[in-house]
């Protein structure tokens, strides 16, 4: 689950990370309060202004139609008042967004953690996530911080080094010394960079991330280590042990088709096709979509009914499928293990028959445990239905019925 700068900052604030400070706010009036605040807190005049949206290269992303920035720098009230109401309610494109952007609807009124006149700032990259060919949990790092750490990483990738972790000892201290060290500190700044570095690891392993990456983490020319950036990614599955941290969620940065379908319990995905599947278990559904392709289709969706399905997750199923107009039909594919096939087939009839006409015809292919009587009781509906044994019989019917 991905959550905003503000919440990933606030994190990391309770573990003792240094964070540029700021105020959060969904109007203008809001955000020209928070400058006020952070005017009276940093004694300052300036004041950085930033889109709050689940994406990174906000710096360089532009308001759709204009040459607004996602992040920028205000000087009084008056500027913060101008760019609040540029950035608010409109559509910020970013190298992450894609072109159809992500709709502001919170900016974060922060200090500018840069010193007037400051002669020696510094931008380091650093972040932690997990190394799944290794199993370990790896720091990356980089002298090369700021905005242009995509090139970086694609045309002197030799900058970023790394540094695993075994998660059975945790991080050590010679480790974090050893990212400060490669990060060329020295004195304070390489102390503060060894306590920035820790405590960073400790927040990402208690609030069980998936992801954090700081960018840029900024050495001021005081030698004071601080984020000033913060994108995290929580792992959904060990959200039950953090309900303080499930409250973080923001579905209006979200699919929509996504968002309805967690609420049903189907793990969904939308592609560019016009096969809709519906398949339970992630590896069968990989392998349909496979051999939809092999036929010459292209799957419209990725849908994990899990091992539970019954009439309401069918039905659930169906309608999410139903809403990309793209779908010109729609390919059931179920092995009967945990659920039987007959259970799946009086499910699929019951979703048909509540919803109603279904637009596009839907083959249906059962394996498993009950599978004849499962195919009986669809080839026996009457409905628009068509059943198939095999795989490949299943991916040619689905291709004929759409010719």
């Amino acid at each position: 689950m991905n959550i905003h700068e503000y919440q990933g900052k606030e994190i990391l604030a309770k573990y003792g990370v240094r964070i540029q400070r700021g105020v959060v706010a969904e109007t203008v009036e809001q955000a020209i309060e928070g400058y006020q605040k952070i005017a009276e807190l940093t004694n300052s005049k300036f004041a950085v202004v930033k889109s709050q949206i689940h994406a990174g290269g906000r710096g360089k992303g532009k308001i759709v139609g204009t040459e607004q920035r996602g992040v920028q720098l205000a000087k009084s009230a008056d500027d913060v008042k101008t760019i609040a109401e540029n950035l608010l309610g409109n559509v910020l494109v970013t190298i992450q967004t894609g072109p159809e952007g992500k709709l502001v609807n919170k900016l974060l009124i922060a200090e500018d953690a840069y010193y007037p006149g400051e002669s020696d700032p510094k931008e380091f990259y650093v972040s932690i996530l997990l190394d799944r060919a290794k199993a370990c949990n790896v720091i990356m790092a980089s002298t090369e911080g700021g905005m242009d750490i995509e090139e970086v990483a694609e045309h002197t990738p030799e900058k970023i080094f790394k540094e695993w972790i075994d998660p059975r000892v945790g991080i050590q201290p010679f480790q974090a010394r050893k990212v400060a060290n490669k990060l060329g500190l020295k004195g304070t700044a390489n102390k503060e960079m060894v306590s920035f570095i820790t405590a960073l690891y400790k927040a990402y392993e208690e609030s069980d991330s998936a992801m954090f990456e700081i960018n840029p983490v900024l050495k001021t020319s005081d030698d004071k280590i601080l984020a000033v950036d913060a994108k995290v990614n929580l792992d959904d599955n060990a959200l039950f042990r953090h309900k303080d941290l499930a409250v973080l969620r923001d579905k209006a940065e979200e699919d929509p088709m996504e968002v309805e379908a967690s609420e049903n319990d189907l793990n969904y995905v939308k592609l560019d096709g016009n096969v809709g599947c519906m398949v339970n278990g992630a590896g069968l559904a990989m392998a349909t979509m496979d051999i939809i392709k092999l036929y010459g289709g292209e799957p419209a969706n990725f849908l994990d009914v899990g091992g539970g399905a019954n009439a309401k997750t069918v039905e659930a199923g169906f309608r999410l499928i139903l809403k990309d107009p793209n779908v010109k039909a729609i390919f059931v594919n179920i092995f009967g293990g945990i659920v039987r096939c007959d259970r799946v087939a009086t499910g699929i009839v019951e979703a048909y028959k509540t919803i109603g006409e279904i637009p596009v015809p839907i083959v249906v292919r059962l394996q498993g445990t009950n599978a004849e009587e499962g195919a009986k009781i669809i080839n026996e509906s009457g409905l628009k239905v068509f059943s198939a044994v095999l795989l490949k019989d299943a991916a040619e019917l689905v291709q004929k019925v759409i010719s």
